[in-house]
C-alpha cells in the first residue's frame, strides 16, 4: 500500500517527510545533536555534517517514501522553523509480513518533555492506520534505559535479544528486540 505524503499534526509539533528547503534545518539539528546522539547510533562519516548531505538525504528520504519502502520523517516545531528530532519507519515489509523497523531520536534540548512519546504515538496511529502495517519492531541498547522505557509506554513488547546486533559508535553492541502489533 502506497501511501500519501505524510503530515501528522502532533499537540507539540509537526511529523513529515523533509521537502528541500529542510536542508538548512536538518543539518543545523544534526550539529546540536551530534555529541547527544553519538552514544547511540552508528558512527558518522564527517561528510554526515554538512549541507550537501543534508540535501542527499531530503532526497533520498522522499525517493524511499515514494516507493513504500522507508518513511523517514522528521519531526519539527509547531511553526516548522526547528527540526526537534526524527522518526523513522524503515525496511517497510508488504506482502504476509506488513512490518517495519522503528528508529528514532531526538535533540537534547527537546528531550525529558514527553515530545517523542507524543511524536511516536501520532506516527504508530499512522503506520497502522493509512500505512496499514501489522507489526513495527524497535531495538534498543540494554543500557538505553529511556528508550526502554519510551517503548514500553507505548506498548512494545520485548521478544528477545540479539548479540553484537548493531555496529553503535565503533563498537558491535547486543540490542532488546521489542515490536508492538496491531
Amino acid at each position: 500500500m502506497k501511501a500519501s505524503s505524510p503530515r501528522l499534526q502532533t499537540a507539540r509539533g509537526v511529523i513529515r517527510l523533509p521537502e528541500p528547503s529542510d536542508a538548512p534545518k536538518l543539518l543545523r539539528h544534526r550539529l546540536e545533536s551530534r555529541e547527544h546522539l553519538a552514544p547511540w547510533e552508528p558512527s558518522r562519516a564527517a561528510n554526515y555534517y554538512t549541507l550537501e548531505q543534508c540535501r542527499r538525504a531530503v532526497s533520498d528520504a522522499r525517493e524511499v517514501a515514494a516507493l513504500d519502502r522507508g518513511y523517514p520523517l522528521l519531526l519539527f516545531d509547531p511553526d516548522e522553523e526547528h527540526v526537534l528530532g526524527s522518526l523513522t519507519l524503515a525496511n517497510v515489509m508488504r506482502g504476509p509480513f506488513q512490518a517495519c523497523l522503528l528508529g528514532y531520536g531526538i535533540g537534547m534540548r527537546w528531550q525529558g518533555h514527553g515530545l517523542m512519546h507524543e511524536a511516536l504515538e501520532t506516527m504508530l496511529a499512522w503506520a497502522f492506520g493509512e500505512l496499514d502495517l501489522h507489526r513495527v519492531m524497535a531495538n534498543y541498547l540494554p543500557r538505553n534505559e529511556r528508550s526502554a522505557r519510551l517503548l514500553a509506554r507505548l506498548g512494545f513488547e520485548r521478544e528477545g535479544c540479539a548479540r553484537a546486533y548493531l555496529k553503535i559508535a565503533g563498537q558491535w553492541e547486543d540490542h532488546v528486540l521489542t515490536a508492538k502489533i496491531r
